[in-house]
């Protein structure tokens, strides 16, 4: 009898507990959907995506050598294969500016294209080179930067022939690494202990100590140039200055959530999107003050890593096993 109590006590009490966490949950459910899912036909984790002077023309890549390209604006995907031999390769990034563009991977692969993505030339990199492509951003024609996995940057004006080392000293092993609008870089490292800060004409990275116990999970930049952070166990921060010294109160959109968040993105200046595992994918109206929820996509089986807005009309979501979430501007709410 005192075993029967004792159980049942047990489990008045867990029922209690469900209900306090549901009621002290600070996110609501979104009361519409803006993204489409787009399935494509692969098991692959997709990782950046870029497109053309032509905004119906575009390029998603990812792991297992995986490259899709649209010419609908990314309602419909075609695989490419490009002949890379018996490489085993896991395509890290693509960044286009005009018709010129470039595709980094591991292990130490880079591609390049003069004429939309029609032909693909095989970019030789150093043996020397401090770890491996990491991404590459198109800045200009003939013009790219790319940041290998270490934290060393390299410059070409030349189309790649030559890449001149913006960086003295590689950070070492990084987790994450973002880049800024006007060129500044963000680096996390590989145990989400620290992060580390670089700008142009600095010669070397410099180190910053986390602001929480939390180990950090991601970096990058909002649209005036601060920096935000996501940490382990859902929680998020904003940097209250430009050089990222003071930060804001930290934030838990979902604070009894056991899914991590793994990026971030603004769609306007005030509009911010959060994605993170199981379909888990967040929105702010009001620059992280308040959260809901697109429930409409938490049913999708797949991990969403990046958040990647083009404008304030055209976005897209990448995920694992060959999810793709498209956004459709919503008619009634914006």
């Amino acid at each position: 009898m005192n075993f029967l109590r004792q159980k049942l006590k047990q489990i008045v009490i867990l029922f209690a507990i469900s209900l306090f966490c549901i009621s002290c949950s600070k996110v609501q459910p979104l009361g519409y959907n803006p993204w489409t899912a787009i399935t494509l036909d692969t098991d692959s984790t997709f990782a950046d995506i870029s497109f053309t002077d032509d905004p119906q023309h575009g390029w998603l890549v990812g792991t297992k050598s995986s490259i899709f390209e649209t010419t609908d604006g990314g309602e419909n995907w075609e695989q490419r294969v490009i002949d890379l031999g018996e490489e085993k390769i896991s395509f890290t990034a693509v960044s286009f500016h005009g018709q010129e563009g470039w595709i980094t991977g591991k292990p130490s692969i880079l591609l390049h294209t003069e004429d939309g993505g029609k032909s693909w030339s095989r970019i030789p990199l150093s043996e020397k080179l401090p770890g491996s492509p990491y991404s590459i951003i198109a800045t200009d024609n003939q013009t790219a930067e790319m940041i290998t996995d270490l934290g060393a940057i390299y410059k070409t004006n030349n189309g790649g022939k030559s890449w001149k080392a913006l960086v003295e000293g590689a950070v070492g092993v990084a987790r994450t690494i973002e880049r800024s609008k006007d060129g500044r870089y963000v680096a996390v490292s590989a145990r989400g202990n620290f992060y580390s800060t670089w700008a142009p004409g600095q010669s070397e990275w410099t180190p910053h100590n986390r602001n929480s116990s939390r180990r950090l999970q991601t970096m990058g930049y909002s649209e005036d140039g601060r920096l935000w952070l996501l940490a382990r166990g859902g929680q998020l921060q904003f940097s209250s200055s430009l050089d990222g010294e003071e930060w804001g109160d930290a934030i838990a959109p979902q604070s009894k959530s056991s899914w991590g968040l793994l990026d971030l993105s603004y769609r306007t200046e005030d509009e911010v999107w959060v994605a993170g595992g199981s379909g888990n994918l967040l929105v702010s109206h009001d620059n992280g003050q308040t959260w809901e929820k697109d429930v409409a996509i938490e049913n999708i089986p797949a991990n969403l890593y990046k958040i990647v807005f083009l404008n304030a009309d055209k976005g897209f979501v990448l995920g694992q096993n060959g999810v793709l979430l498209k956004y459709a501007p919503p008619t009634a709410a914006a």
